[in-house]
Parts: C-alpha cells; structure tokens; sequence
C-alpha cells in the first residue's frame, strides 16, 4: 500500500488522453455532475422505505429526517473541503489514506466496495418485480439479468454514457418528487380542486395522537429506519475527477446539500404526513407515497409510483455500479487492489473494475434468489452499517486533513468545515451514538446490523493492518 500523492499532484489525470491505460478521462459535463448531486440524495429508499418510518414516529419522522439530514451536510461539508482541495475517485478512501494511514483507506474502501456491490442485487431485484408485474412473460430474474446486462453496456462504453444516463434517470426523479410536493402542497393547504379537507391538512401534525404520538425517544428509532437512505450523497465528490471542473463541482455540489435535503426529504415527507393521518393503514399497505397520491384521486397511482420507483432503482443501479467501480479503481491505483483494477481503455473506462464488480452484483443476485434468508440476508445486515463507518471515517480524516492542506497548499480551502474543529467533534460523537443506540435496537434488526457490519469490518482491518506490515517489511528487505 503507498501513500497518498501530495495535494498538488493529480491522482488520475491522463497523461495521454485516448491511450489505453493512461488514466480516467474527464468525460462527465457540468449538468450531468449538477444532477448527480441532485440524484444522489433521491434514493429508492426515500419512496419505499418512509412509511415504516412514519409508522414508528408518527409525523416525529420530521424530526428524524432533519437529524440525519442535518449530519449528512456536516459529513458533505467535511468531505468537499478535502475533494476540492484534492478531487479524486478515491473520494473519502483516498483522503483516509493520506490522513489516519494506508489501513484505513484501504479498510474503508473495500468496505464501500461491499456495500455497493450488494446494493446492486437488491436493487436490480426490486427493479426486477416491477419489471415482471409489467411484462410477467419474463421471468424475475430474467429482468434482473437484463436489466445488469443493460447498465453493465452503459458504464462500460464511457464515463459520458453513466452521466447521460444517470441525467435523465435522475431528472425523472427530481421532476416526479417536484411535482408530488406542489400538487400535494396546494391540497394541504385547500388550494386543490376535489380533495377531501378533512382528510387533508396541517391538522394531521397534531392530531391522532400528537406530533410525537410514541413518544420523543421514536425519533431516535426514526433515525436508525431512515439513516440508509442518504446514502449516496457522497457520489458527486467521487465522479468530480472526472468531471471538467473538479474543483468547481465539488463546491457547488457541498453548497447545494442543504437546500436539497430541505426540498426533496423533508418537503415531500411533509406533504405526505400532512395529506394523509401518520396512522392510516393506506400508508403501510401502500407506501407513504402511493397513499399520498391515492388520497388525492389520482388515477392509476400505484403505476405511476412503480414507474418513480423504477427509475429511482435504474438510478441508484447505475451510479452503484460506477461508484463501486470508481472505489476499486482507486483501490487499484494505490496498490491496495490488483494492479488490473487501475488500468483503464482508450475511453479511460477501468474495464476491469466494473467488470468484477458487476460479477459480485451477479453473485449477490444469485444468493438473493437461492438463499434469500441466509446468505443474502447476512450479506444486506452486515453491509447496512457501512454509511456510518463511512462518515465516521470522514470526520477524523477532515481533523487531519486540514492540517495537512493548510501547511502543503491552503489556496486550496476553497470549501471549510463550519465551526472547525468543534462541528466535526460532535458530528463524529452523534455518528457514535447512533451506532450505540443501534445495538439496542432489537425490534428493526439494529443490533443484528451493527454487529455483522463490525465484523465484516473487523475481518477487513485485519487483513489492511497484516498486509501493511508485509509490505512494510518487503520494503526494509528491499533497502538491504
């Protein structure tokens, strides 16, 4: 494992744009990195996975959102100081290499490269049940297959393809959530024609038991239900080394992490806990979304909501792929992965990166279907607490990291830590405690998610810490 490179040299700026091997190339133009961003923090958890959520804290779940909303900017604010002073598609793994030591950027970069390759098989199994309820000619994991097949061909073309595609998948998504949130917020508000206003209304907060039905300690379970579903932000700053303007990209995608969890996590998850009562069985037997649009008459709600959800889960397919892909690169580059990893085409795609990731996403795939109850779930539960480790990890790499930016080249704190160092104390000390919490969480598999996921991690360190020992010692030879 090397070290890595000082703040003025680029990680993977082509040397030779269009030779084999000569690098990543910068193919992702600003609208394509602009919706990224925007994309990122849209996941197909948001649509499916809120009403149970909004189950356990009533409209409380306000309140979770805004927690973990309010940490993800802290995390975000963190990792765009250290990637626009050194825009890499290491991201977070890189900076941890430099920061804490090889260990961790080896650690956590492997660890992200589990979580996303098991993303890959959830998400192309639930594109896949919608797919076979449109066309059931088409057997399930036949469009689990196609639908790989398909995104694998994309990200394998050029860097341009994913962006393209993930500019429209992403625009959907944004224009669908966009328009639920002003049609749902006329009727909230009695603006909408044919809406029941009994039904509808700013009385939903209070009623039915109170904003906080089940009591203030619901909001910490909130947090734990509703955690996973940012995660994802962080894939501007991952995707910025090959954009035009890393620098550029990187801030404006940290700038802008307020204003879209306000608008796209806590505007629509408003709109549905005040359209519909928190404790309507709609909600649970539907999904919050799906019930929100029913309640206002739409017709065929439930279609257009599986074409959302589609969407959000071609999405999240296709950016999972690349961001697997871009971390194992990464990997490669710095000796912490086979050296094939890091070679790239003529179109500076990493070949072999996203091919061997999306083997494992096909492995997974297979166990989901074979052994959905043993092999995957332990797969899924030990990959959950990965999005903590991450931000945990980039919390102590940003305490480090502003030394060292400040004493090699502070021109390049274009993007700072609010409150340094106190903001990033308490976002690492919250990030802790959530993790704490969830060891007691028995009732949503919490405990059972953190101590697989501390396994896995543990098992992964171990191999980091031997294998830096082995090559510091191959070092020590080598110099005799």
């Amino acid at each position: 494992m090397t070290s890595q490179p000082t703040l003025t040299e680029a990680e993977d700026g082509p040397e030779k744009p269009g030779e084999p091997g000569s690098g990543l190339q910068a193919g992702l133009k600003n609208r394509h990195l602009s919706m990224i961003a925007i994309g990122g923090v849209i996941g197909a958890g948001l649509f499916v996975g809120s009403s149970s959520g909004i189950a356990t804290a009533g409209p409380g779940i306000l309140l979770s959102y805004a927690l973990v909303g309010t940490l993800v900017v802290l995390v975000m604010r963190m990792l765009g100081e250290m990637s626009a002073a050194n825009p890499t598609s290491g991201s977070f793994s890189a900076h941890a290499d430099r920061a804490l030591g090889p260990w961790a950027g080896f650690s956590i970069g492997w660890l992200y490269w589990f979580f996303w390759v098991v993303v890959l098989a959830v998400e192309a199994t639930a594109g896949a049940k919608i797919l076979e309820g449109w066309i059931p000619a088409v057997p399930q994991w036949g469009w689990a297959l196609i639908v790989m097949v398909v995104l694998t061909a994309t990200n394998l073309a050029s860097v341009g393809s994913y962006g393209e595609f993930e500019f429209w998948f992403a625009g959907i998504k944004v224009v669908a959530i966009a328009a639920f949130i002003v049609v749902g917020g006329l009727a909230v508000f009695g603006l909408l024609p044919g809406v029941d206003s009994e039904q509808a209304g700013l009385a939903n907060l209070t009623e039915h038991g109170g904003f906080l039905p089940h009591g203030a300690g619901a909001i910490l379970t909130g947090v734990l239900l509703v955690v996973f579903s940012f995660m994802g932000s962080e894939i501007p700053t991952l995707a910025a080394g090959e954009s035009e303007d890393p620098q550029r990209a990187v801030t404006k995608a940290t700038n802008s992490i307020i204003w879209r969890i306000a608008v796209f996590y806590l505007g629509s998850i408003f709109v549905v806990v005040a359209l519909l009562p928190w404790d309507s069985q709609s909600i649970i037997d539907k999904g919050s979304y799906v019930a929100a649009l029913d309640s206002l008459g739409i017709a065929d709600a439930g279609q257009i909501m599986n074409f959302i959800v589609l969407t959000s889960v071609l999405s999240c397919l296709n950016s999972g792929l690349y961001t697997a892909s871009r971390m194992a690169f990464s990997l490669g580059q710095r000796g912490d992965a086979p050296g094939a990893f890091a070679r790239t085409t003529a179109r500076g795609v990493p070949r072999t990166a996203i091919l061997v990731s999306v083997v494992f996403g096909f492995v997974a795939v297979f166990f989901n279907y074979e052994f959905p109850d043993s092999v995957f779930l332990f797969l899924v539960n030990s990959s959950g607490a990965v999005a903590l480790f991450v931000w945990l990890v980039i919390c102590f790499s940003q305490l480090r990291m502003r030394k060292i930016i400040q004493a090699e080249a502070p021109e390049k704190l274009v993007v700072r830590m609010w409150l340094f160092p106190y903001l990033t104390w308490a976002a690492a000390a919250v990030i802790v405690f959530v993790l704490g919490y969830m060891l007691t969480d028995t009732e949503h598999n919490g405990r059972t998610t953190v101590l697989l996921s501390l396994l896995v991690a543990a098992l992964v360190l171990v191999v980091a810490v031997v294998r830096q020992k082995v090559t510091a010692r191959e070092a020590l030879a080598g110099e005799d």
